[in-house]
């Protein structure tokens, strides 16, 4: 599906494909969304040793809205998006993004490339086995009967005129989704 499967087994292999994938691209910037496995990662410190300019999600309820707009610039100009997942299902290659998890989604459908993290963890069969795991709220008072969730099967593309195939158009035009093993998160 135009995806760029990746597998980190350490902290210097994760650094080497993140180099790669910045390389490949020219970015310059990158916008993290507030997935707690980036956090627990350390990206956007790893990411600055490198020299890369990082501009993070810190939203909240509470979130100003010059903190929103802010956000939603660097997104638009950023090179390079950075989110984790909820899920990752193996069947079609389909990464599921929930607003609820990655705060603004903008970081997974603005950049021109967009980077996704995962664990074994998060990887399931089928769609299916999504639903089942997918908490949907049933009371229109609960905050996450509203939440956004995505499914990203490979890259942006369209066929609308004259049936030829254009990637990038509507969202990313690349994608590179990154397994993270367990032995970078117990280092």
């Amino acid at each position: 599906v135009a995806g760029v499967a990746h597998r980190a087994a350490s902290p210097a292999q994760l650094d080497q494909i993140l180099r790669e994938i910045l390389e490949a691209c020219n970015g310059g910037s990158v916008v993290l969304s507030r997935n707690p496995l980036l956090a627990r990662l350390g990206l956007g410190a790893r990411l600055r040793a490198m020299g890369v300019s990082v501009a993070e999600w810190a939203g909240s309820g509470e979130t100003s809205e010059e903190v929103s707009k802010t956000f939603r610039e660097a997104c638009f100009s950023a090179a390079v998006g950075i989110t984790g997942v909820d899920f990752s299902l193996a069947e079609t290659g389909t990464l599921v993004v929930t607003s609820q998890t990655e705060g603004s989604q903008l970081s997974s459908l603005a950049p021109p490339v967009h980077v996704a993290l995962y664990t074994r963890e998060q990887l399931v069969e089928s769609l299916d086995d999504v639903l089942e795991r997918l908490p949907l709220g049933r009371d229109a008072n609960d905050p996450a009967a509203g939440r956004s969730v995505v499914f990203i099967t490979g890259t942006s593309r369209t066929a609308d005129i004259e049936q030829i195939l254009i990637r990038g158009v509507h969202g990313p035009r690349e994608l590179h989704a990154i397994l993270i093993e367990s032995s970078i998160l117990n280092s």
